[in-house]
């Protein structure tokens, strides 16, 4: 894999924050077997608290024969620490791919071959076919893999999507709303919100930026030292006028911030909007001028396991049918095309192909409806950057401390 150079000390220091999922009902279908002669085995895993739940866990070990299981919820600074501090004690991290640069740095991982993962067949092609608008490793098909061969992946993605800004449009027009810009709109003064992940917030900020005629950075996810340095002072100037009602972390918080109107406009989670929308609150999905941040998240082997082969099944098994049907309707993407064979039609073509929903009214969602941002295919063809770590990451650092004491 090609990966920027970063040094030990970046990745043992943490960053506030981190990605979330939202937590739903989940809907698993028939048993099927995902590796043989894991009986001995166990898995142990880390993760974010959505993915590693003991419902999943507890399906898993019913569908592969696995010996035991268990799992710990923990954002991803907190884990990146343990790990990289020598803990031995999980199997695997479900880890967000742009970290996976650390764990490659210090030689932690055990990359898993695809030819092991039955259902790899079903990927999407964004996760094995590089675009020519990056670097490789400034996106996902470049910090998946072991290297450009394609043989062995550092982590098998499990869920993906695509952020925008989270909206009330009953205060904010879906104009207004399209912009990054506008989380910077003196017009919304003390009613927006950033994330407290300083690779999120500068990389909004850059954006933002870029849209004002302040900027011209080609990537906002790799901002190079002139860039942080004024993204630095923007995000300080407009902290102390008042600009920010918050600098949410929680999922929880950013719903509840959304659903009272504390906060009207933030760069948000698709989940925690739609979790608005199920309080019976307004709330809408921006579809960025300026382009969307992707991510994924995936299970990469540790090399301190013994149970590499439980890991490989435990990957096998977010790619089939049912665990893919969970993301998909808290409103991520699976990486898999299984996802439409296990769906009910009506569901898969709203939430992947832009298609108005059908049927009961569903967590606010209403016949008629259509997913915010349109389909799949028309919200992948409108990504600015992938998450990626920052060259820059030592400075970025140190002017988000800056910025939080100012």
């Amino acid at each position: 894999m090609t990966t920027s150079n970063v040094s030990r000390r970046h990745f043992l220091q943490t960053t506030a924050g981190g990605a979330a999922l939202a937590a739903s009902g989940l809907p698993f279908g028939a048993q099927q077997a995902f590796a043989a002669g894991i009986a001995d085995q166990e898995l142990r895993t880390v993760g974010l608290s959505v993915t590693v739940q003991e419902r999943i866990l507890n399906d898993f070990k019913e569908k592969s024969g696995v010996g035991s299981v268990s799992g710990k919820a923990d954002i991803f600074p907190n884990t990146q620490t343990e790990i990289l501090s020598g803990s031995d004690a999980y199997d695997c991290w479900e880890i967000i791919a742009e970290r996976l640069a650390a764990m490659v740095a210090t030689d932690k991982l055990a990359p898993v071959p695809a030819s092991e993962i039955s259902n790899w067949a079903g990927i999407r092609e964004v996760f094995t076919k590089p675009s020519d608008r990056w670097d490789l490793n400034r996106q996902i098909v470049g910090q998946i893999w072991e290297d450009e061969s394609q043989q062995r992946l550092n982590m098998v993605p499990t869920v993906f999507n695509y952020d925008s800004i989270g909206y009330r449009p009953d205060l904010v027009e879906a104009e207004e709303a399209s912009t990054w810009a506008a989380l910077f709109d003196p017009k919304f003064k003390g009613k927006t919100g950033l994330n407290v992940d300083p690779l999120i917030a500068f990389g909004q900020a850059v954006m933002a930026m870029n849209t004002l005629g302040l900027l011209e950075v080609p990537n906002p996810g790799n901002p190079d030292v002139t860039a942080i340095e004024e993204a630095a002072k923007f995000l300080i100037s407009k902290k102390k006028e008042g600009q920010f009602r918050a600098l949410w972390g929680d999922f929880g918080e950013l719903v509840n911030l959304l659903a009272s109107g504390e906060m009207i406009i933030a760069d948000a989670w698709q989940p925690a909007v739609m979790a608005v929308k199920a309080q019976g609150v307004e709330c809408s999905y921006a579809t960025m001028k300026e382009g969307y941040r992707g991510w994924a998240i995936g299970v990469a082997p540790l090399k301190t396991s013994s149970n590499q082969e439980a890991v490989a099944a435990y990957a096998d098994y977010w790619l089939s049918g049912p665990p893919a049907v969970a993301v998909s309707e808290q409103g991520y993407y699976s990486p898999t095309v299984n996802v439409k064979d296990a769906m009910d039609p009506d569901k898969y073509a709203f939430w992947y192909e832009g298609k108005p929903w059908v049927g009961a009214a569903e967590r606010g969602i209403k016949e008629g409806d259509l997913r915010d941002g349109g389909s799949l295919e028309t919200r992948a063809a409108n990504v600015a950057y992938w998450h990626q770590w920052p060259d820059e990451y030592d400075l970025l650092i140190q002017k988000w401390d800056e910025f939080l004491s100012a």
